[in-house]
């Protein structure tokens, strides 16, 4: 039996604790930085990373409204929501060179919604060959960048964002493209 060390994980094991309330609500509630992980805050919506990620760059679209289903958020909302999405899109094409995309919304447990009392688009990049022997065997995911670091480098890229309506070849103002 082989074995996968990574001691940073203990710190999260000895901490657990069931939260009380909702945990989106709660994060949207506190400043930004490492510790909620948002990333860009809109008019009705927040971008966050997600905690236990599927691939490095795993970000969620997360409405400041709590609600469940698609069809409680309000138009303003879902319209956000979507433009946000279209965003993130751009911004991993580009920062993070992600080939393709799994975008999604689980709604209810029995979707597989983590959770499922605060709706939540997820935004998942992804790479030929990303998923190997370590997730299909090993039921294991081995992720190349440490969260602090890839919150660093998405809500840096997100301040040169400028418009939904761009391609990833014009989604960041010139000062962004020369760096």
């Amino acid at each position: 039996m082989k074995h996968i060390w990574s001691p940073w994980r203990m710190e999260y094991i000895q901490s657990f604790k069931k939260e009380e309330g909702c945990i989106f609500c709660k994060e949207i509630s506190l400043p930004d930085g490492p510790g909620n992980l948002i990333v860009h805050r809109g008019q009705f919506n927040c971008v966050i990373l997600n905690r236990f990620p599927y691939t490095s760059g795993h970000i969620m679209v997360v409405p400041y409204q709590h609600c469940s289903l698609l069809e409680e958020l309000d138009p303003e909302s879902r319209s956000e929501m979507m433009e946000l999405a279209s965003q993130a899109v751009c911004l991993l094409q580009v920062d993070y060179k992600s080939e393709g995309f799994n975008i999604g919304i689980n709604i209810g447990e029995a979707s597989g919604a983590g959770i499922a009392e605060h709706l939540h688009l997820h935004i998942v990049p992804r790479w030929q060959g990303d998923t190997n022997f370590m997730s299909t065997l090993g039921e294991t995911r081995v992720l190349p960048e440490m969260l602090e670091e890839s919150y660093t480098r998405i809500s840096e890229a997100w301040k040169g964002v400028k418009s939904a309506k761009d391609t990833p070849e014009t989604i960041f103002d010139d000062s962004e493209k020369n760096k």
